[in-house]
């Protein structure tokens, strides 16, 4: 699910624009796994700049209300989600907690931090949603805690089937602010690539492990 298709396009441009977003099909990046990649994504570098941060909290705040219903508390899984969950907590007048990767190690032993209740009603926030992977970790600790979580919201998702189908098993409904489709459709409208440029990033969101070999 994303927002309606003007504010993703909009969101699109944004990511494009400062470069949270990098398009190389002809010299792609390597991944921590050794896939090669024609994108890279980074969605912090929107917190740098005021407007562009604005646009997307308020979007972010839209799609929570407008998927899940006002929660209880946001909830942001670290490291991405944390600065923008704070800031759509902030929007929605909401509490916020956000999740680690693994409890700590020293002092409370914490997974989860900030204050909480068990039964609230929680939309997570992540800034990507690759294969879902440290998404849905977070979701677990979250349930295990006796929390309600609704759902989660991104800013954007490669649209991976797999990643698509690890959710649905977690019975865990998402919404993304904007989409990898949506995303190749702005940057050819604006230059950024060519059709073969498109042809050849769509066959990679097919088949990543294969693409190029």
């Amino acid at each position: 699910m994303i927002l309606n298709e003007d504010k993703a396009l909009k969101v699109a441009e944004f990511l494009l624009q400062v470069k949270a977003i990098k398009l190389k099909p002809n010299d792609p990046f390597t991944w921590a796994s050794g896939i090669k990649s024609p994108i890279y994504c980074d969605n912090r570098v929107t917190l740098s700049y005021p407007q562009i941060r604005t646009f997307i909290r308020q979007a972010y705040a839209e799609s929570v209300v407008e998927h899940f219903g006002k929660p209880d508390a946001i909830a942001g899984v670290a490291t991405g989600g944390i600065a923008q969950g704070a800031l759509v907590a902030q929007e929605l007048g909401i509490p916020f907690i956000y999740v680690r990767s693994s409890a700590k190690d020293h002092g409370m032993g914490n997974q989860i931090e900030g204050f909480y209740e068990p039964g609230q009603k929680i939309v997570v926030i992540e800034d990507l949603i690759s294969t879902g992977g440290s998404s849905l970790k977070a979701v677990d600790a979250l349930r295990e805690a006796d929390l309600d979580v609704r759902g989660l919201v991104a800013i954007f998702t490669y649209g991976f089937e797999a990643a698509h189908q690890n959710f649905v098993n977690a019975e865990c409904p998402y919404a993304t602010l904007t989409d990898y489709e949506t995303m190749l459709s702005k940057a050819l409208d604006s230059n950024l690539i060519s059709k073969d440029d498109l042809s050849s990033l769509q066959q990679w969101r097919t088949n990543p492990k294969e693409w190029k070999k």
